[in-house]
């Protein structure tokens, strides 16, 4: 389940609109706005507390707003598509920031990274990088090793993914003190999580909402969805 701080930064400002499309891929979870649409990470099919949607074939035309809301559920499925929902409005094609990869930032500005989650093309972004994963790849380190990593790098990459898992709140107290970027499709272009000690947050804006609903529901993954937006950076203000 979402942390109740985490739940309210991200329903910060999401309206009682009805939304569009709702889309569970096999890789990522869409949501379509009235300006937009939003993504989310889809769970693992068999992770504790996975069901089949109630509401299935009613959720098109529900409020954003209660979509959000369902933030609370403790099925992880109801939780992504709630996470989808909020960001249908925080990643809203009208939203405004820096175009560009934050992971690439993030390999120019700091001396010592960590990164929560390998995310495709790391290596050429952030070469130097030292890569935490729940089933660690070859050169990577086990979730038990995050706290010693974080607490000797200057800078520290999260997986937006974290969110629906429950470990971002975790995360953010061992980086206290450390610059923090969530990047990553389902990073909610949210302000209200500056004040949760993120200074970056990059995610995608989906510009071509059918196409990124048509990759989905064929199976598709990041790589399809670049053609469908564009990467926004928010910073925080100084």
């Amino acid at each position: 389940m979402i942390a109740r701080d985490l739940r309210e930064a991200l329903l910060d400002g999401v309206p009682d609109a009805p939304s569009g499309r709702v889309v569970v891929g096999i890789n990522w979870v869409l949501v379509e706005g009235p300006d937009g649409a939003g993504l989310a990470h889809s769970p693992v099919r068999n992770a504790p507390g996975c069901r089949p949607i109630a509401h299935a074939g009613h959720l098109a035309g529900t409020s954003l707003r209660q979509l959000a809301e369902g933030m609370a559920s403790d099925n992880p499925f109801e939780a992504a598509i709630a996470i989808a929902a909020a960001n249908a409005h925080h990643n809203r094609r009208s939203v405004t920031g820096e175009d560009g990869n934050a992971l690439e930032a993030a390999g120019r500005e700091a001396r010592s990274t960590v990164v929560i989650g390998r995310f495709p093309g790391l290596d050429r972004s952030i070469p130097h990088a030292k890569v935490v994963e729940r089933v660690p790849g070859p050169g990577d380190y086990p979730e038990a090793e995050a706290g010693r990593l974080i607490a000797e790098a200057d800078l520290v990459v999260i997986t937006a993914s974290t969110i629906g898992n429950g470990t971002l709140p975790g995360l953010l107290a061992l980086a206290q003190g450390r610059r923090v970027f969530l990047v990553g499709p389902g990073t909610p272009l949210a302000p209200a999580l500056f004040a949760r000690g993120i200074e970056r947050l990059g995610g995608l804006v989906i510009a071509d909402t059918d196409r990124a609903a048509q990759v989905l529901m064929e199976g598709g993954a990041v790589r399809g969805l670049r053609a469908a937006g564009r990467n926004v950076t928010l910073a925080r203000p100084a």
